[in-house]
């Protein structure tokens, strides 16, 4: 079957149906762009498909683009090669990488290049949605700072006695950009939510013990601010597991195994390269939470100062919660026997200085859980 012509899409009403803009999607294996295709159908978007570079040039210097979704791996000139192109060419167009290419080192590159996101093959519907949505909202809130910035600046150019409402209006720009990083972590921890992944309550537990933790390290207020904002979503790659392995009883078989430590790579992807304090932690605390201190954890085998000071106290705060709350193969633990635990794997799984700030607050610990449960931890008083 052949992509549809422009002229199809007007004609079965996809124009009429966009809500954020066109949308191009380039990629040289024709069932690929079917698949995007029924996704983009599904979400209600418009768009239109290039099999390769040179068509979807033309395509760019005829017609205006939100967002281009495309191939790593194409004949002639190569994935990379257009976005680099499209960075320099087409400044306003937001870029996500879809590939099947599964190789971090390709995922860096390109996200320094100036793509939004990056998608390895094959993915989840709502990984796609999520990832789109995220550029698209991006790429507008991008466009009205920049255009707020630039008109900023011809006012303090042309008046300099406005400096201070100039400065106001300043920050009243970035309250609004941090205002919308907050939504969109309020509709990706939804999004976790109707997968039925971690309750409301696990998210909200984990960012309450992520911020005591964080206090009691006496990081600065913004820093444990942001941590507690950014924390819910450590798990966010889990809505890309299909549910006869995240909601499986019974042991995981190795391959299982390897499929549910993947969230960690996809939370990071479906987070990284927002070029936004807030979102950009949450993509380390989704990729960095199930790293050992002393190595040995994954993704990525890191130890030490190597990883980033969110990730462990994550990874206390996250297990803390697990061993103490229900889960659908055993019952919680008590108190001190998760404390017991926990004190086993320090130096190990666990940062010493974290894991002693956690320990040293257990009373705050348990009323954190108490607030966001509906019984009492077992074993606390």
């Amino acid at each position: 079957m052949s992509d549809p012509t422009p002229q199809q899409l007007r004609t079965e009403g996809r124009t009429d149906r966009a809500t954020a803009g066109r949308l191009l999607v380039v990629d040289d294996d024709p069932l690929a762009r079917r698949t995007v295709a029924r996704i983009l159908d599904r979400f209600h978007h418009d768009y239109v498909l290039a099999a390769d570079a040179a068509e979807a040039r033309e395509l760019m210097a005829s017609q205006a683009f939100s967002l281009l979704l495309l191939d790593v791996t194409m004949p002639g000139e190569s994935g990379l090669e257009l976005l680099r192109y499209v960075v320099g060419s087409h400044p306003d167009l937001a870029v996500v990488m879809i590939t099947g290419v599964d190789d971090p080192l390709v995922a860096e590159e390109a996200l320094a290049a100036g793509a939004y996101g990056y998608l390895t093959k094959p993915f989840e519907p709502t990984e796609l949605a999520i990832n789109v949505s995220n550029a698209l909202r991006r790429r507008l809130l991008e466009l009205e700072h920049r255009a707020h910035r630039e008109r900023l600046e011809h006012a303090v150019s042309q008046r300099t006695f406005a400096l201070l409402t100039t400065m106001e209006e300043l920050e009243t720009t970035d309250r609004e950009l941090r205002r919308h990083e907050e939504t969109t972590i309020g509709y990706l921890m939804a999004a976790v939510s109707l997968r039925n992944i971690e309750t409301g309550a696990h998210m909200a537990r984990v960012s309450g013990l992520c911020e005591l933790i964080a206090t009691r390290l006496q990081l600065d207020h913004e820093t444990v601010e942001t941590i507690r904002l950014a924390s819910p979503l450590h798990d966010v790659g889990k809505i890309a597991i299909p549910d006869r392995i995240l909601l499986k009883a019974g042991p995981l078989e190795p391959e299982e195994r390897r499929v549910i430590e993947s969230h960690t790579e996809i939370g990071f992807r479906i987070l990284a390269g927002a070029s936004t304090g807030l979102l950009d932690l949450a993509a380390t605390l989704a990729w960095t939470h199930h790293e050992r201190f002393a190595g040995g954890g994954y993704p990525r085998g890191l130890r030490g100062e190597d990883i980033p000071l969110p990730g462990r106290i994550a990874a206390v705060a996250d297990v803390f919660d697990a061993l103490t709350s229900d889960r659908v193969y055993r019952t919680a633990f008590t108190l001190d026997e998760a404390v017991d635990l926990m004190r086993g794997e320090r130096g190990a799984a666990f940062d010493p200085d974290v894991l002693d700030a956690l320990l040293c607050a257990i009373p705050d610990a348990v009323a954190i859980g108490s607030a966001a449960r509906d019984e009492p931890l077992r074993g606390a008083s």
